[in-house]
């Protein structure tokens, strides 16, 4: 008996190697978007995207195959979002760019290094906090730097927001790629965060989705392991969204930063499918995004907040929170909320679609 058991989930195994195997050469063929440069139109509203990445800022598409650079590139792209915007997308150029209707690049702006960035930062809206944004596996610098500029947009934040683009092969069959370039890309990461926090007063806010949350446990581990509560105390909070990272991982993490910045906030969903095929390339252990209790996080200072119920489907519901327009409405509420307060509602909070 034992042992029909175990064929059969050999089989199912096999099936579901297959399915994902199947879906990753699908999605490999098909071809990616690329930032367009347009003329300005008074319509479109500007968000100005500061970014740090070691790609090359002539190659803004997928780099599968290719060697990873080792020099930081500092720029500010200005990314139009057009009039028709609708919460959630990115609406691509369809040929001709068009500021009227598409996203696209205005203007750009390169820096001589990372204080000249911060400089530049800073100079926008002196004496706030910096969000910086870390994007997740299977990522181009076109996609990350629109992203970017669709979350400023539909949560109408007016903080100045830093891209780091790590080097992510922006392929999906480079899964394994990725996660050893977010091991590559730690000291990069954390060059440009005290860079950001190095003039008094200054904060960030970091905010990272997928293979980059594990990123950013690894930069705020190596800090607390060096006794840099410094910077650790210029983290002015953390979000996590749909995490790809090994829940028993993240909570050896945890220990190690010890007291962790707040609010530490981690955004999941049960009806995750990337985390899905994530977790079986993984060993059939479930990532941290799609945890659904608070036992899975039971001792540790943070937050939950599960989006299964609001998740539309998009993306593999991979980045629900800021792509389901009835999620961004949600999440707006509680963000007001919290602010009145002056305090997170609740340890785990599950999220319902409206009536």
């Amino acid at each position: 008996m034992g042992s029909a058991r175990g064929k059969r989930t050999l089989k199912q195994t096999v099936r579901w190697v297959t399915a994902a195997s199947c879906l990753l050469v699908l999605v490999a063929c098909t071809s990616r978007d690329t930032a367009m440069r347009a003329a300005p139109d008074p319509s479109g509203s500007i968000q100005p995207v500061y970014v740090a990445t070691t790609r090359a800022l002539d190659r803004t598409g997928p780099v599968f195959g290719e060697a990873r650079p080792t020099r930081l590139n500092y720029f500010r792209v200005d990314v139009s979002v057009p009039p028709t915007h609708e919460v959630g997308q990115i609406e691509w150029a369809r040929g001709t760019p068009d500021a009227r209707t598409d996203f696209v690049v205005t203007d750009t702006q390169v820096f001589d290094g990372a204080s000249d960035m911060a400089r530049r930062v800073q100079r926008s809206t002196p004496g706030r906090e910096t969000l910086v944004f870390i994007h997740g596996y299977n990522n181009t610098l076109s996609e990350a730097m629109y992203r970017l500029a669709q979350i400023r947009t539909d949560f109408n934040d007016r903080n100045p927001a830093v891209l780091f683009s790590w080097p992510s092969a922006g392929d999906p069959r480079g899964y394994v790629y990725d996660r050893d370039s977010v091991l590559f890309a730690r000291d990069d990461l954390e060059t440009v965060l005290q860079a950001l926090t190095a003039a008094p007063g200054e904060k960030v806010f970091l905010m990272a989705h997928s293979v980059g949350s594990h990123l950013t446990m690894e930069v705020l581990r190596q800090a607390a392991l060096r006794g840099d509560r410094r910077l650790l105390s210029r983290i002015n909070g953390v979000v996590l969204m749909s995490p790809d990272i090994d829940p028993d991982l993240f909570r050896r993490q945890a220990e190690a930063i010890g007291k962790l910045p707040q609010p530490f906030i981690i955004f999941t969903s049960e009806q995750d499918r990337a985390l899905g095929i994530s977790a079986l390339l993984s060993g059939r252990k479930p990532r941290l995004g799609v945890v659904n209790s608070p036992e899975n996080v039971e001792g540790l200072d943070v937050k939950v907040v599960d989006f299964s119920e609001v998740s539309d489907g998009k993306g593999m519901n991979h980045i629900v929170p800021v792509t389901s327009p009835s999620a961004v409405s949600l999440l707006k509420g509680l963000i007001s909320q919290s602010e009145r307060e002056g305090h997170w509602m609740s340890d785990f909070i599950v999220l319902h679609k409206q009536p």
